[in-house]
């Protein structure tokens, strides 16, 4: 028996694994204490107890007279109050919740003067407004890049030059240019030339978040193009001959039989792709999306919580990613037991 224990074999020790595990815990506690440390250190009030209200708050309705008038009467309304507003064109009624208003049967009103005031139901925030967009944009760049890139990864293994050449000319000219320039172009260039034709034939014109997703497919695309390539390139050529021998099409052959065997090894990159296409999106606030970012922004504008505002953004993005990067792993295992 061979005395000698390889580093591998002594780290799986128990022993050596239980010291490894309260290494990792121990350099966590001093991660997040030396964060917690520099937060007093810096000169900033901190109100994290404001957050919640950018992702969920209750709406303040006000109601306002719209001239100078007299309150004719004031009549209960099932749990709400009718207030009957008479002015030179007539009698205005307003329902109104009790409690919401401080007025009396002959009160005068002036235009402009409150009403009444009250708490309405409850409404999303920045911050869930820009996740849903940022969700809602990556879902369908995902799906249309996914599909550019398969179609861009058969035609770029192809023997045929026009689906080669033309696969090439795409990968090579989205990969050499910034994603922020590809989307400029889409919103500014194409965007205003289709709305402009579109509106002259009566139609309305689309709204930014189509050229955003088209810009951030189109990017993605191009990147998936040489991640399948990568993909089939694995799979043994004559699996090919085999498939073309049985009488199988070029893509029948790629459909049932290389497509398949090459999605268990392009996963991981596809999910790392993906994950940078979430990230990605940010830039879409270029063009006027309320994406994350671009919500977080405008809260930051409007309360002046820095910090908070970027924490909670950082944190929401890291639950997007960390989430389809579980997901991914979960269909490797799915792949790789099949």
């Amino acid at each position: 028996m061979n005395s000698k224990i390889s580093n591998i074999q002594r780290l799986s020790n128990p022993t050596a694994y239980s010291f490894s595990v309260a290494g990792f815990i121990a350099l966590m506690m001093l991660l997040i204490g030396s964060v917690y440390y520099a937060t007093y250190t810096v000169d900033y009030i901190w109100r994290w107890y404001k957050v919640p209200t950018y992702f969920m708050y209750k709406e303040t309705i006000k109601v306002y007279a719209g001239s100078n008038g007299e309150v004719k009467e004031i009549k209960p309304n099932g749990e709400k109050f009718d207030l009957v507003i008479t002015d030179d064109l007539g009698d205005h009624t307003f329902t109104v919740p009790a409690g919401s208003f401080d007025l009396d049967e002959g009160d005068f009103t002036s235009d402009g003067d409150l009403l009444a005031e009250y708490e309405g139901g409850l409404k999303p925030g920045l911050l869930t407004i820009g996740l849903w967009i940022t969700l809602k944009i990556s879902f369908i760049s995902t799906i249309l890049g996914i599909s550019l890139g398969i179609i861009g990864g058969v035609a770029r293994v192809s023997n045929t030059p026009v689906l080669k050449w033309t696969a090439i000319t795409y990968v090579e000219i989205i990969r050499g240019s910034p994603l922020l320039v590809q989307i400029m172009i889409a919103y500014f260039v194409l965007g205003t030339t289709i709305n402009k034709i579109l509106m002259m034939n009566g139609f309305t014109k689309l709204n930014p978040e189509w050229y955003g997703i088209a810009a951030l497919s189109v990017f993605t695309g191009a990147y998936v193009v040489e991640i399948v390539r990568a993909g089939i390139g694995a799979i043994h050529t004559g699996q090919v001959e085999a498939a073309r021998s049985a009488g199988m099409s070029y893509f029948q052959c790629m459909y049932h039989i290389i497509l398949p065997q090459a999605l268990k090894t392009i996963l991981p990159p596809l999910a790392g792709q993906f994950i940078n296409l979430i990230k990605d999106s940010s830039l879409l606030g270029m063009i006027s999306i309320r994406e994350l970012t671009k919500a977080t922004r405008e809260g930051i504008t409007t309360s002046l919580q820095v910090f908070e505002l970027w924490f909670a953004c950082a944190i929401l993005y890291l639950l997007m990613t960390f989430t389809l990067s579980m997901f991914v792993q979960y269909l490797e295992r799915r792949t790789s037991t099949k």
